[in-house]
Protein backbone atom coordinates (compact mmCIF):
# COMPACT_ATOMS: atom_id res chain seq x y z
CA UNK A 1 0.00 0.00 0.00
CA UNK A 2 1.29 3.36 -0.92
CA UNK A 3 1.98 5.71 1.93
CA UNK A 4 0.82 9.68 1.71
CA UNK A 5 4.72 11.61 1.54
CA UNK A 6 4.02 15.23 1.91
CA UNK A 7 6.45 17.38 1.43
CA UNK A 8 7.08 21.35 3.13
CA UNK A 9 5.91 22.27 -0.57
CA UNK A 10 2.84 19.97 0.01
CA UNK A 11 1.95 21.95 3.02
CA UNK A 12 3.08 25.55 1.75
CA UNK A 13 2.07 26.32 -1.74
CA UNK A 14 2.83 29.53 -3.78
CA UNK A 15 -0.91 30.97 -5.01
CA UNK A 16 -3.59 33.48 -5.33
CA UNK A 17 -6.32 33.64 -2.93
CA UNK A 18 -8.96 33.75 -1.24
CA UNK A 19 -9.34 30.03 -0.87
CA UNK A 20 -7.04 27.06 -1.42
CA UNK A 21 -9.55 24.28 -1.44
CA UNK A 22 -12.19 26.52 -3.34
CA UNK A 23 -9.62 28.54 -5.77
CA UNK A 24 -6.24 26.89 -6.19
CA UNK A 25 -8.00 23.47 -5.97
CA UNK A 26 -9.92 23.95 -8.74
CA UNK A 27 -7.67 26.14 -10.68
CA UNK A 28 -4.95 22.95 -10.72
CA UNK A 29 -7.92 20.58 -11.47
CA UNK A 30 -8.60 22.54 -14.39
CA UNK A 31 -5.09 22.69 -15.01
CA UNK A 32 -4.79 18.78 -15.13
CA UNK A 33 -8.02 18.38 -17.20
CA UNK A 34 -6.27 20.47 -19.92
CA UNK A 35 -3.19 18.64 -19.84
CA UNK A 36 -5.60 14.97 -20.02
CA UNK A 37 -7.16 16.61 -23.43
CA UNK A 38 -3.26 17.32 -24.58
CA UNK A 39 -1.73 13.55 -23.45
CA UNK A 40 -5.43 12.18 -25.36
CA UNK A 41 -4.59 14.78 -28.54
CA UNK A 42 -8.10 16.06 -28.69
CA UNK A 43 -7.47 19.68 -27.39
CA UNK A 44 -7.47 21.00 -31.10
CA UNK A 45 -11.10 18.95 -31.38
CA UNK A 46 -13.15 20.65 -28.57
CA UNK A 47 -15.98 22.73 -29.78
CA UNK A 48 -17.72 23.23 -26.21
CA UNK A 49 -16.95 22.92 -22.53
CA UNK A 50 -18.78 22.65 -19.46
CA UNK A 51 -18.02 23.04 -16.02
CA UNK A 52 -20.29 21.78 -13.12
CA UNK A 53 -19.66 22.62 -9.35
CA UNK A 54 -20.95 20.55 -6.52
CA UNK A 55 -21.22 20.47 -3.27
CA UNK A 56 -19.34 23.22 -1.23
CA UNK A 57 -17.80 24.44 -4.38
CA UNK A 58 -21.42 25.62 -5.65
CA UNK A 59 -23.00 26.62 -2.46
CA UNK A 60 -19.99 29.33 -1.98
CA UNK A 61 -18.49 29.33 -5.12
CA UNK A 62 -18.79 32.42 -6.04
CA UNK A 63 -17.15 33.95 -2.98
CA UNK A 64 -14.04 32.28 -2.95
CA UNK A 65 -13.82 32.87 -6.74
CA UNK A 66 -14.19 28.87 -7.63
CA UNK A 67 -15.65 30.39 -10.90
CA UNK A 68 -12.61 32.88 -11.58
CA UNK A 69 -10.01 29.95 -10.78
CA UNK A 70 -11.18 27.15 -13.25
CA UNK A 71 -11.83 29.76 -16.00
CA UNK A 72 -8.26 30.99 -15.57
CA UNK A 73 -6.70 27.33 -15.14
CA UNK A 74 -9.05 26.18 -18.48
CA UNK A 75 -6.86 28.66 -20.23
CA UNK A 76 -3.70 27.75 -19.50
CA UNK A 77 -2.66 30.40 -16.62
CA UNK A 78 -0.69 29.41 -13.94
CA UNK A 79 -1.58 30.60 -9.84
CA UNK A 80 2.01 31.01 -9.00
CA UNK A 81 3.59 33.44 -11.75
CA UNK A 82 -0.09 34.87 -13.11
CA UNK A 83 -0.78 38.47 -12.70
CA UNK A 84 -2.77 38.92 -9.55
CA UNK A 85 -3.71 42.47 -11.14
CA UNK A 86 -4.75 40.80 -14.78
CA UNK A 87 -7.29 37.86 -12.78
CA UNK A 88 -10.21 40.38 -13.15
CA UNK A 89 -9.66 41.89 -16.25
CA UNK A 90 -9.03 38.17 -17.91
CA UNK A 91 -11.84 36.79 -16.37
CA UNK A 92 -14.43 39.54 -18.11
CA UNK A 93 -12.87 39.08 -20.95
CA UNK A 94 -13.99 35.81 -21.44
CA UNK A 95 -17.44 36.50 -19.83
CA UNK A 96 -18.08 39.83 -22.49
CA UNK A 97 -16.26 38.04 -25.33
CA UNK A 98 -18.23 34.38 -24.99
CA UNK A 99 -15.08 32.80 -26.04
CA UNK A 100 -12.36 30.89 -23.73
CA UNK A 101 -8.65 30.09 -25.40
CA UNK A 102 -8.02 26.88 -23.74
CA UNK A 103 -4.78 26.23 -23.06
CA UNK A 104 -3.79 29.53 -25.03
CA UNK A 105 -4.15 26.72 -27.56
CA UNK A 106 -7.74 26.21 -28.76
CA UNK A 107 -10.17 29.20 -28.42
CA UNK A 108 -14.10 27.82 -28.00
CA UNK A 109 -17.64 29.71 -27.48
CA UNK A 110 -17.96 29.60 -23.70
CA UNK A 111 -21.29 31.17 -21.96
CA UNK A 112 -20.47 31.97 -18.42
CA UNK A 113 -24.75 31.71 -17.75
CA UNK A 114 -25.11 28.05 -19.23
CA UNK A 115 -21.62 26.58 -19.75
CA UNK A 116 -20.57 26.98 -15.64
CA UNK A 117 -23.19 25.10 -13.55
CA UNK A 118 -23.63 25.39 -10.15
CA UNK A 119 -25.40 22.69 -8.84
CA UNK A 120 -26.03 24.02 -5.28
CA UNK A 121 -28.71 20.91 -4.12
CA UNK A 122 -25.92 17.98 -5.45
CA UNK A 123 -22.88 16.24 -3.61
CA UNK A 124 -20.48 13.70 -4.77
CA UNK A 125 -19.96 11.47 -2.01
CA UNK A 126 -16.13 10.94 -2.34
CA UNK A 127 -15.63 14.64 -1.17
CA UNK A 128 -17.80 18.13 -0.88
CA UNK A 129 -15.39 19.79 -3.29
CA UNK A 130 -16.05 18.40 -6.41
CA UNK A 131 -15.73 19.88 -9.72
CA UNK A 132 -16.54 17.45 -13.28
CA UNK A 133 -14.68 19.19 -16.69
CA UNK A 134 -17.14 18.15 -19.75
CA UNK A 135 -15.58 18.46 -23.34
CA UNK A 136 -17.52 17.65 -26.67
CA UNK A 137 -15.34 17.03 -29.33
CA UNK A 138 -16.09 17.81 -32.98
CA UNK A 139 -17.44 14.24 -33.80
CA UNK A 140 -19.47 14.01 -31.16
CA UNK A 141 -18.12 12.55 -28.27
CA UNK A 142 -16.86 13.63 -25.32
CA UNK A 143 -14.25 13.75 -22.41
CA UNK A 144 -15.58 14.49 -18.92
CA UNK A 145 -13.14 14.12 -15.66
CA UNK A 146 -14.00 14.61 -12.07
CA UNK A 147 -11.82 16.17 -9.48
CA UNK A 148 -11.94 17.04 -5.88
CA UNK A 149 -10.54 19.69 -3.97
CA UNK A 150 -9.74 17.78 -0.92
CA UNK A 151 -8.07 21.43 1.44
CA UNK A 152 -4.34 23.32 0.95
CA UNK A 153 -4.75 22.81 -3.23
CA UNK A 154 -4.71 18.97 -2.87
CA UNK A 155 -6.67 17.89 -6.13
CA UNK A 156 -7.37 13.77 -6.20
CA UNK A 157 -9.60 12.27 -8.46
CA UNK A 158 -11.50 9.27 -7.01
CA UNK A 159 -9.99 5.82 -7.17
CA UNK A 160 -7.07 8.02 -8.32
CA UNK A 161 -4.06 9.65 -5.91
CA UNK A 162 -2.15 11.40 -8.52
CA UNK A 163 -0.22 14.26 -6.22
CA UNK A 164 -1.08 13.03 -2.80
CA UNK A 165 0.07 9.59 -2.37
CA UNK A 166 3.87 8.83 -3.72
CA UNK A 167 6.28 6.56 -3.88
CA UNK A 168 8.76 7.79 -2.22
CA UNK A 169 11.41 6.23 0.20
CA UNK A 170 11.64 8.67 2.98
CA UNK A 171 14.84 8.63 5.25
CA UNK A 172 12.52 8.99 8.79
CA UNK A 173 8.68 8.01 7.29
CA UNK A 174 6.16 10.21 9.70
CA UNK A 175 2.99 9.36 9.54
CA UNK A 176 1.85 10.08 13.63
CA UNK A 177 3.26 12.24 16.23
CA UNK A 178 4.51 8.90 18.03
CA UNK A 179 6.39 8.32 14.72
CA UNK A 180 8.05 11.60 14.65
CA UNK A 181 9.09 11.14 18.49
CA UNK A 182 10.57 8.15 17.92
CA UNK A 183 12.83 8.98 15.07
CA UNK A 184 13.71 12.37 17.11
CA UNK A 185 14.99 9.97 20.06
CA UNK A 186 16.85 7.48 18.04
CA UNK A 187 19.14 9.83 16.00
CA UNK A 188 18.74 12.84 18.07
CA UNK A 189 17.88 15.29 15.71
CA UNK A 190 15.51 18.17 15.47
CA UNK A 191 12.56 18.12 14.32
CA UNK A 192 13.46 20.76 11.65
CA UNK A 193 16.51 18.65 10.75
CA UNK A 194 14.60 15.52 10.73
CA UNK A 195 12.30 17.27 7.70
CA UNK A 196 15.22 18.19 5.72
CA UNK A 197 16.77 14.82 5.45
CA UNK A 198 13.47 13.82 4.21
CA UNK A 199 13.18 16.70 1.92
CA UNK A 200 16.77 15.04 -0.15
CA UNK A 201 14.15 11.80 -1.31
CA UNK A 202 12.69 14.96 -3.73
CA UNK A 203 15.74 17.11 -4.43
CA UNK A 204 18.86 18.49 -3.14
CA UNK A 205 19.35 20.62 0.38
CA UNK A 206 19.86 23.43 -1.65
CA UNK A 207 17.08 23.30 -3.96
CA UNK A 208 14.71 22.89 -0.88
CA UNK A 209 16.61 25.53 0.79
CA UNK A 210 16.00 27.70 -2.24
CA UNK A 211 12.20 26.80 -2.31
CA UNK A 212 11.79 27.82 1.21
CA UNK A 213 13.82 30.63 0.75
CA UNK A 214 10.82 31.85 -2.58
CA UNK A 215 8.22 30.79 0.34
CA UNK A 216 9.23 33.24 2.55
CA UNK A 217 9.60 35.82 0.22
CA UNK A 218 6.06 35.21 -0.84
CA UNK A 219 5.17 35.52 2.59
CA UNK A 220 7.06 39.05 3.52
CA UNK A 221 5.99 40.55 0.15
CA UNK A 222 2.36 39.68 0.85
CA UNK A 223 2.53 40.59 4.97
CA UNK A 224 4.47 43.99 3.55
CA UNK A 225 1.82 44.70 0.94
CA UNK A 226 -1.51 44.25 3.21
CA UNK A 227 0.03 46.73 5.59
CA UNK A 228 0.56 49.51 2.86
CA UNK A 229 -2.95 48.87 1.28
CA UNK A 230 -6.05 51.29 1.95
CA UNK A 231 -9.49 49.79 0.64
CA UNK A 232 -12.00 48.26 0.73
CA UNK A 233 -12.35 43.97 0.20
CA UNK A 234 -14.45 43.03 -3.05
CA UNK A 235 -17.62 41.01 -3.08
CA UNK A 236 -19.81 43.48 -2.10
CA UNK A 237 -19.74 42.83 2.06
CA UNK A 238 -17.88 46.37 2.08
CA UNK A 239 -15.25 45.06 4.96
CA UNK A 240 -12.86 48.13 5.07
CA UNK A 241 -8.89 46.69 5.36
CA UNK A 242 -7.51 47.37 8.67
CA UNK A 243 -3.84 46.25 8.77
CA UNK A 244 -2.68 49.79 6.85
CA UNK A 245 -4.13 52.10 9.30
CA UNK A 246 -2.71 49.55 12.03
CA UNK A 247 0.55 50.30 10.87
CA UNK A 248 -0.04 53.31 10.35
CA UNK A 249 -1.10 54.08 13.90
CA UNK A 250 1.62 51.76 15.59
CA UNK A 251 4.35 53.17 14.04
CA UNK A 252 3.13 56.96 14.59
CA UNK A 253 6.09 59.50 13.14
CA UNK A 254 8.88 56.77 12.41
CA UNK A 255 10.01 57.06 8.68
CA UNK A 256 11.43 54.06 6.92
CA UNK A 257 11.96 52.79 2.92
CA UNK A 258 11.37 48.90 2.06
CA UNK A 259 10.71 45.22 4.44
CA UNK A 260 14.11 45.94 6.57
CA UNK A 261 14.19 49.24 7.53
CA UNK A 262 10.54 48.83 8.01
CA UNK A 263 11.44 46.07 10.41
CA UNK A 264 13.66 48.29 12.59
CA UNK A 265 11.28 51.14 12.82
CA UNK A 266 9.01 48.02 14.30
CA UNK A 267 11.84 47.25 16.52
CA UNK A 268 12.35 51.05 17.63
CA UNK A 269 8.85 50.62 19.34
CA UNK A 270 9.77 48.85 22.19
CA UNK A 271 8.32 45.68 23.29
CA UNK A 272 5.27 46.38 25.64
CA UNK A 273 2.90 43.91 25.66
CA UNK A 274 0.11 45.50 23.66
CA UNK A 275 2.24 46.93 21.15
CA UNK A 276 3.16 43.20 20.19
CA UNK A 277 0.02 41.96 20.13
CA UNK A 278 -1.19 44.76 18.01
CA UNK A 279 1.57 43.94 15.87
CA UNK A 280 0.86 40.23 15.63
CA UNK A 281 -3.10 41.20 14.74
CA UNK A 282 -1.49 43.58 12.05
CA UNK A 283 0.36 40.93 10.34
CA UNK A 284 -2.19 38.58 10.31
CA UNK A 285 -5.08 40.93 9.13
CA UNK A 286 -2.37 42.12 6.40
CA UNK A 287 -2.33 38.55 4.97
CA UNK A 288 -5.82 37.45 4.57
CA UNK A 289 -6.90 41.08 3.57
CA UNK A 290 -4.48 40.40 0.42
CA UNK A 291 -5.69 36.91 0.24
CA UNK A 292 -9.60 38.22 -0.15
CA UNK A 293 -8.78 40.82 -2.96
CA UNK A 294 -6.99 37.94 -5.01
CA UNK A 295 -3.51 38.67 -3.81
CA UNK A 296 -0.47 36.14 -3.85
CA UNK A 297 0.05 34.29 -0.70
CA UNK A 298 1.36 31.03 0.70
CA UNK A 299 -1.38 28.39 1.73
CA UNK A 300 -0.27 27.84 5.21
CA UNK A 301 -1.47 25.27 5.05
CA UNK A 302 -4.62 26.73 3.37
CA UNK A 303 -5.20 30.05 2.07
CA UNK A 304 -8.31 30.82 4.63
CA UNK A 305 -5.62 30.29 7.08
CA UNK A 306 -2.74 31.77 5.53
CA UNK A 307 -2.38 34.60 8.30
CA UNK A 308 -1.24 32.71 10.74
CA UNK A 309 2.17 31.17 10.08
CA UNK A 310 2.78 34.37 8.67
CA UNK A 311 2.55 36.59 11.59
CA UNK A 312 3.87 34.22 14.01
CA UNK A 313 7.01 33.96 11.76
CA UNK A 314 7.06 38.05 11.30
CA UNK A 315 6.43 37.97 15.56
CA UNK A 316 9.71 35.98 15.61
CA UNK A 317 11.68 37.67 12.87
CA UNK A 318 10.83 40.81 14.71
CA UNK A 319 10.58 40.40 18.76
CA UNK A 320 13.41 37.65 18.83
CA UNK A 321 16.34 38.96 16.46
CA UNK A 322 14.66 35.92 14.21
CA UNK A 323 15.67 37.55 10.57
CA UNK A 324 17.99 34.28 9.71
CA UNK A 325 17.97 32.62 6.65
CA UNK A 326 18.46 29.36 8.57
CA UNK A 327 16.39 30.53 11.42
CA UNK A 328 13.41 30.96 8.65
CA UNK A 329 14.48 27.69 7.25
CA UNK A 330 13.79 25.73 10.61
CA UNK A 331 10.54 27.22 11.30
CA UNK A 332 8.81 26.25 7.87
CA UNK A 333 10.34 23.11 7.59
CA UNK A 334 9.14 22.17 11.40
CA UNK A 335 5.97 23.92 10.64
CA UNK A 336 5.51 21.61 7.45
CA UNK A 337 6.10 18.45 9.60
CA UNK A 338 3.18 19.26 12.32
CA UNK A 339 0.79 20.22 9.87
CA UNK A 340 1.18 16.75 7.75
CA UNK A 341 0.24 14.99 10.44
CA UNK A 342 -2.52 16.63 10.65
CA UNK A 343 -3.47 16.20 6.66
CA UNK A 344 -2.62 12.30 7.53
CA UNK A 345 -4.37 11.74 10.35
CA UNK A 346 -7.32 14.07 9.66
CA UNK A 347 -8.44 16.75 7.61
CA UNK A 348 -7.04 20.21 6.65
CA UNK A 349 -10.46 20.46 4.75
CA UNK A 350 -12.59 23.10 6.42
CA UNK A 351 -15.43 21.57 4.19
CA UNK A 352 -14.24 18.29 5.86
CA UNK A 353 -13.89 19.38 9.36
CA UNK A 354 -14.69 22.74 9.62
CA UNK A 355 -13.05 26.05 10.63
CA UNK A 356 -10.87 23.52 13.16
CA UNK A 357 -9.26 22.07 9.94
CA UNK A 358 -7.77 25.38 9.25
CA UNK A 359 -6.98 27.80 11.55
CA UNK A 360 -6.67 25.31 14.60
CA UNK A 361 -4.17 23.43 12.24
CA UNK A 362 -2.16 26.29 11.08
CA UNK A 363 -2.23 27.58 14.74
CA UNK A 364 -0.77 24.08 15.68
CA UNK A 365 1.78 24.38 12.89
CA UNK A 366 2.52 28.13 14.19
CA UNK A 367 2.76 26.85 17.39
CA UNK A 368 5.53 24.25 16.83
CA UNK A 369 7.65 25.80 14.48
CA UNK A 370 7.87 28.91 17.40
CA UNK A 371 8.88 26.76 20.05
CA UNK A 372 11.82 24.75 17.96
CA UNK A 373 13.08 28.32 16.93
CA UNK A 374 12.87 29.30 20.51
CA UNK A 375 14.74 26.82 21.80
CA UNK A 376 12.30 23.87 23.10
CA UNK A 377 12.48 20.06 23.48
CA UNK A 378 10.72 17.87 20.47
CA UNK A 379 8.55 17.13 22.78
CA UNK A 380 7.65 20.46 23.90
CA UNK A 381 7.47 21.04 19.97
CA UNK A 382 4.84 18.44 19.62
CA UNK A 383 3.09 19.77 23.24
CA UNK A 384 2.61 23.18 22.18
CA UNK A 385 1.15 22.20 18.62
CA UNK A 386 -1.50 19.64 20.86
CA UNK A 387 -2.19 22.93 22.79
CA UNK A 388 -2.81 25.15 19.81
CA UNK A 389 -5.14 22.59 18.68
CA UNK A 390 -6.91 20.90 21.69
CA UNK A 391 -8.45 25.25 21.82
CA UNK A 392 -9.47 25.03 18.84
CA UNK A 393 -11.45 22.06 18.92
CA UNK A 394 -15.03 22.41 17.14
CA UNK A 395 -14.50 25.70 15.56
CA UNK A 396 -17.29 25.99 12.55
CA UNK A 397 -16.85 27.01 8.90
CA UNK A 398 -19.51 30.12 8.52
CA UNK A 399 -18.55 32.51 6.11
CA UNK A 400 -20.78 35.66 5.49
CA UNK A 401 -21.79 35.78 2.14
CA UNK A 402 -19.43 32.99 1.35
CA UNK A 403 -16.63 35.03 1.30
CA UNK A 404 -13.36 34.37 2.98
CA UNK A 405 -13.64 37.58 5.31
CA UNK A 406 -15.91 37.48 8.00
CA UNK A 407 -15.00 35.92 10.74
CA UNK A 408 -12.02 34.72 8.40
CA UNK A 409 -9.51 37.41 8.42
CA UNK A 410 -10.08 38.17 12.24
CA UNK A 411 -10.14 34.27 12.68
CA UNK A 412 -6.35 34.34 11.69
CA UNK A 413 -5.23 36.87 14.48
CA UNK A 414 -6.63 34.67 17.35
CA UNK A 415 -4.91 31.38 16.01
CA UNK A 416 -1.70 33.26 15.52
CA UNK A 417 -2.20 34.79 19.33
CA UNK A 418 -3.16 31.00 20.57
CA UNK A 419 -0.03 29.86 18.92
CA UNK A 420 2.62 32.18 20.64
CA UNK A 421 0.29 31.08 24.30
CA UNK A 422 0.64 27.56 23.16
CA UNK A 423 4.71 28.16 22.99
CA UNK A 424 4.92 29.60 26.09
CA UNK A 425 2.77 26.88 27.59
CA UNK A 426 4.81 24.60 26.55
CA UNK A 427 8.44 26.03 26.77
CA UNK A 428 7.38 26.58 30.50
CA UNK A 429 6.29 23.05 30.79
CA UNK A 430 7.36 19.11 31.34
CA UNK A 431 5.91 17.30 28.38
CA UNK A 432 6.14 14.02 30.58
CA UNK A 433 3.54 15.72 32.85
CA UNK A 434 1.11 16.16 29.88
CA UNK A 435 -2.29 14.55 30.25
CA UNK A 436 -2.85 15.18 25.76
CA UNK A 437 -1.09 13.67 23.50
CA UNK A 438 -0.85 14.95 19.81
CA UNK A 439 -1.60 12.19 18.29
CA UNK A 440 -4.99 11.97 20.50
CA UNK A 441 -5.89 15.53 19.72
CA UNK A 442 -5.53 14.44 15.90
CA UNK A 443 -7.95 11.78 16.51
CA UNK A 444 -10.27 14.29 18.18
CA UNK A 445 -10.14 16.65 15.91
CA UNK A 446 -11.22 14.54 12.96
CA UNK A 447 -14.05 12.84 15.12
CA UNK A 448 -15.32 16.09 16.00
CA UNK A 449 -14.82 17.03 12.04
CA UNK A 450 -17.24 13.59 11.23
CA UNK A 451 -19.73 14.51 14.07
CA UNK A 452 -20.19 18.40 13.24
CA UNK A 453 -23.28 19.47 11.13
CA UNK A 454 -22.29 19.76 7.32
CA UNK A 455 -24.33 23.31 7.36
CA UNK A 456 -21.15 24.24 9.97
CA UNK A 457 -18.32 22.92 7.17
CA UNK A 458 -17.78 25.57 4.62
CA UNK A 459 -21.26 25.85 3.06
CA UNK A 460 -22.64 29.07 4.69
CA UNK A 461 -25.69 27.39 5.44
CA UNK A 462 -25.16 28.10 9.38
CA UNK A 463 -24.10 30.16 12.03
CA UNK A 464 -23.14 33.81 11.70
CA UNK A 465 -23.37 32.65 7.77
CA UNK A 466 -27.32 33.09 8.15
CA UNK A 467 -27.36 34.62 11.33
CA UNK A 468 -25.88 38.69 10.55
CA UNK A 469 -27.22 40.33 7.84
CA UNK A 470 -25.12 41.26 4.90
CA UNK A 471 -26.11 45.07 5.34
CA UNK A 472 -24.35 44.82 8.87
CA UNK A 473 -20.59 46.47 9.20
CA UNK A 474 -18.21 43.94 10.36
CA UNK A 475 -17.64 43.81 14.14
Amino acid sequence: MVKERISIFDMFKIGIGPSSSHTLGPWRAAQRFIDKLKGRNVLQKVEGIHILLYGSLAKTGIGHGTDIAVLLGLSGDDPVTFDVHRVMPKVQEIKSSGKIDLGAERVVSFSYTTDLLFLYTESLPYHPNAVTFQAFLRDGTAVSETYYSIGGGFVVQEDDTVGVLQEVDLAFPVDTAQELMMWCMRTGLKISDLVMENELAWRSEEETKRGITQIFHTIKDCIYKGCHTMGVLPGGLLVERRASKMNKRLLKDRVYHGYESWINAIRDGGKDFGYILDWVSCFALAVNEENASFGRVVTAPTNGASGVIPAVLQYYIIFYDGYDENKIIQFIATASEIGSIFKKGATISAAMGGCQAEIGVSSAMAAGALTECLGGSQRQVLMAAEIAMEHHLGLTCDPIGGLVQIPCIERNTMGAVKAITAAQLALNSNPDKAKVSLDVVVSTMWETAQDMNVKYKETADGGLAIKVPLSLPEC
